[in-house]
């Protein structure tokens, strides 16, 4: 055995042991705040999450890419008429919405809403120490722009737990109109303005997603707002009353609060992950996963235990990943090396990313979408990543529906996107079209750059999905990080 095997074996084989150690402090976390049903597997098939309320009589409108949601979110914004709310990672003033000759700088655009109505600014402020970006020093600047000449009020929250962050995106307008996803506002790693074509953008494109909500859910990601708002500031804003029905799609609004940060969760709230595993368990057709990360090993567990053990033999797990994340490209690779071999050659999991190309030039696009889709009946779509950071310890916001219309509607509009196919010609049953489409383009594609060939399709494989060195990694960060 040469040392490269030796050194995986070794690898892989802390990493399961760390992992142990990982599940058994999670288990054990939220044993005692109160939340072990949320890694706990349902005793029967539920697709809602038990601890919130399931909201009837909602719109809910699918926004692919930056182009679609930003565009709205501006003439939402331009348009309130009592006050806007945006809470996010991060924000700059001189982000735009749109482009061409009515485009305006973020800033100036809050700043003309705030001279009629309340305009409120909830950003995190940044690492303690200028490990990675956005500094504090220059979230301190943002805000000074955001308020300077303008009645925009801006705060800064810094209660996160150690390590982590506050990375829900959320637009609040006039209480009865929410948009909730993966969207930052800011060009910070990359311009968020992209739409559907993806074409070669310098220094890469950006794949996201977000959702327009209506209705009596909207009053949740505007009470998630209002809480953290007035802890982190002197203000006691009221409590937002619940909208009338908007439509008839049926919502929960999800979320990861870490313990022990606000006055108003003491004991923190889980539901994310629990939705998650309740659904990923339930699963008996098909898993779609669009995220930016897949570190979790309690995620992968499940999804392991379904590819080693399918509800069918028409199961398929199917996964759209950036080819090189901001950060843990190891780590993901590790916990997909266990993906594979639970797979065991049955080729049921397949793992993508995109890029793209036009005329000879080819670029990256970084998937930073947030998207769950299990048989056509469960969709969610929000801020948090599949990894111990969203899941158990910065906060997040997503939405959650079962729709099944909405739900197939929008896994055909992603797939035609990504395999640049019309929606027709992926209308089959998803495991055919995964076995016909998906994984013929991304192994043709797959080939043409191993032998350093020029892209013809934006799809292709995701490289180096059967290495295992990395698996330690995980559950070491996790362990670091997540006291």
């Amino acid at each position: 055995m040469d040392l490269s095997s030796r050194f995986g074996r070794l690898d892989a084989r802390l990493g399961d042991g760390l992992e142990a150690v990982l599940r058994r402090h999670h288990r054990r976390r939220l044993g005692e705040l109160g939340w072990a049903d949320a890694l706990a597997a349902p005793t029967a098939p539920d697709w809602w999450s038990t601890r919130v309320p399931v909201r009837q009589g909602n719109s809910l409108e699918v926004l692919i890419d930056g182009a679609a949601a930003l565009s709205q979110i501006q003439s939402a914004i331009r348009e309130a008429q009592k006050y806007v709310h945006i809470a996010g990672w991060h924000a700059e003033p001189d982000f735009e919405l749109t482009r061409g000759d009515d485009a305006v700088p973020l800033r100036d655009l809050l700043a003309d809403v705030a001279q009629r109505v309340p305009v409120r600014l909830l950003l995190w402020a940044g690492p303690p120490v200028p490990a990675f970006r956005p500094t504090r020093r220059m979230v301190h600047r943002a805000r000074d722009e955001f308020i300077r000449d303008s009645k925009v009020e801006c705060a800064l929250d810094k209660r996160e737990r150690t390590l982590h962050c506050h990375h829900e995106k959320i637009v609040v307008v006039d209480g009865d109109l929410a948009f909730v996803g993966g969207i930052d506002l800011t060009s910070l790693q990359a311009d968020r303005l992209d739409d559907e074509t993806h074409p070669p953008r310098d220094p890469l494109g950006w794949h996201d997603a977000a959702v327009r909500l209506r209705g009596p859910a909207v009053a949740d990601v505007a009470r998630h707002f209002v809480q953290r708002w007035n802890d982190v500031t002197t203000d006691h804003l009221p409590q937002p009353e619940e909208p009338p029905m908007a439509g008839d799609v049926e919502v929960q609004v999800l979320r990861t609060v870490p313990e022990q940060v606000y006055t108003f969760a003491p004991r923190g709230e889980f539901t994310i992950l629990g939705a998650y595993v309740r659904a990923l368990t339930a699963a008996e057709r098909f898993i779609y996963l669009e995220n930016q990360f897949l570190w979790s090993p309690e995620i992968v567990d499940i999804l392991s235990e379904k590819l080693a053990h399918p509800p069918s033999d028409d199961f398929r797990l199917l996964l759209l990943l950036p080819a090189r994340p901001t950060t843990g490209a190891d780590t993901t690779r590790g916990q997909l090396g266990r993906l594979l071999e639970a797979d065991g050659g049955s080729g049921r999991l397949l793992a993508t990313t995109i890029s793209a190309h036009a005329e000879g030039s080819s670029a990256p696009v970084y998937v930073h979408a947030k998207i769950g889709i299990i048989d056509d009946r469960w969709l969610t779509i929000g801020s948090a990543n599949l990894n111990e950071h969203s899941l158990f310890n910065d906060t997040e916001l997503n939405v959650l529906t079962d729709d099944a219309e909405l739900a197939r509607d929008t896994r055909l509009r992603l797939w035609s996107e990504h395999t640049e196919q019309p929606r027709a010609a992926l209308a089959g049953d998803p495991h055919t079209v995964i076995d016909e489409v998906w994984r013929p383009i991304a192994e043709a594609q797959a080939r043409r750059h191993q032998e350093g060939l020029p892209p013809t399709h934006r799809l292709r494989l995701l490289e180096h999905v059967s290495r295992r060195t990395g698996r330690l990694q995980g559950p070491l960060r996790g362990l670091l990080v997540d006291g």
